[in-house]
């Protein structure tokens, strides 16, 4: 393809601009697949014309083979903008590069009314105009995947970060429940959700319940001895609790040394406790009552 054929393309887009805006937005309108629930006419209308602008200023001062130069910087930025907007807004990868690909043609349908009188020069604009129009379709795909794949890791760590809730028990006792399994990166949330809880709240001790972790392995076992490192960094010592006899058994096959972390079987255990270090305790109501009664009546007696 000699230069003369690339740079006719820049030329026809500048003098058909409108042209195949309109038929552009047109051929839109009129696919079968189009979500008008999830973007209206005028904003497909202002996407369109503002791609097609931004594609016409590249294609006059650049190679339109060639869309990894610095020219076409302002159109990669632009393609990535609405495949981010339309993965968020519900869109299909499909769906997304059918916004590029429909381009197609009006794009040919202007190259051909260009060159009625010569047969041949068309043939050429026109693969020219394919591979331009593939590249930047899959540009789109690869930018929706990645817009995907972020709106997938936040609502992953949104999901991780409203599976560890610190739970204030009392004054000074924090309790961490934790339900699932146990990786790297849910420990990484879990050690900043409970460190921040202790530094908001002065906790001194911090229950972490693991009644809802399905299996404990050394790497889970690792992970917890790191997050209680971590809280009495803080001040905040560390009682774990719900460990099941299978759990128990587990440990011990393992040969994990939980060193002096102290365990509890029931999280009403460990609580126990923790009120108890604070030099609390919990008391029936109606053995208080009873031997108010009974002082009471050995106060009358005398």
């Amino acid at each position: 393809m000699n230069a003369k054929t690339i740079t006719r393309i820049p030329e026809i887009l500048s003098r058909n601009e409108s042209t195949i805006l309109q038929d552009w937005t047109k051929q839109q309108a009129s696919n079968d697949g189009r979500r008008t629930n999830l973007i209206n006419q005028s904003e497909l209308q202002a996407q369109s014309e503002e791609f097609l602008n931004a594609l016409r200023s590249a294609a006059q001062h650049g190679q339109i083979n060639d869309i990894s130069s610095s020219v076409w910087a302002n159109v990669r930025d632009l393609v990535a903008s609405i495949s981010r907007s339309r993965a968020k807004a519900g869109f299909s990868s499909s769906e997304t590069a059918r916004f590029i690909f429909s381009l197609k043609q009006p794009l040919f349908a202007a190259l051909q009314n260009e060159n009625v009188n010569d047969p041949k020069e068309p043939a050429a604009e026109t693969w020219a105009a394919t591979t331009l129009i593939d590249n930047l379709g899959l540009l789109t795909t690869e930018a929706y995947q990645k817009a995907r794949d972020e709106v997938i890791s936040r609502q992953q760590q949104e999901l991780l970060e409203l599976s560890t809730p610190v739970v204030k028990l009392w004054d000074g006792i924090l309790a961490l429940p934790l339900i699932g399994a146990l990786d790297s990166e849910r420990t990484q949330v879990v050690m900043e959700s409970l460190l921040q809880e202790v530094v908001e709240t002065g906790a001194s001790i911090a229950i972490i319940d693991i009644t809802g972790v399905p299996t404990v392995d050394t790497l889970v076992a690792q992970h917890l001895l790191k997050t209680i490192a971590a809280a009495r960094l803080m001040g905040a010592d560390c009682i774990i609790s719900g460990i099941r006899p299978q759990i128990a058994a587990t440990i011990v096959h393992l040969g994990v040394d939980l060193g002096d972390v102290i365990t509890k079987a029931t999280l009403a255990d460990a609580f126990g406790l923790a009120l108890g270090r604070l030099g609390m305790g919990v008391v029936r109501l109606e053995n208080r009552q009873q031997r108010a009664d009974k002082d009471h009546g050995t106060h009358s007696d005398s």
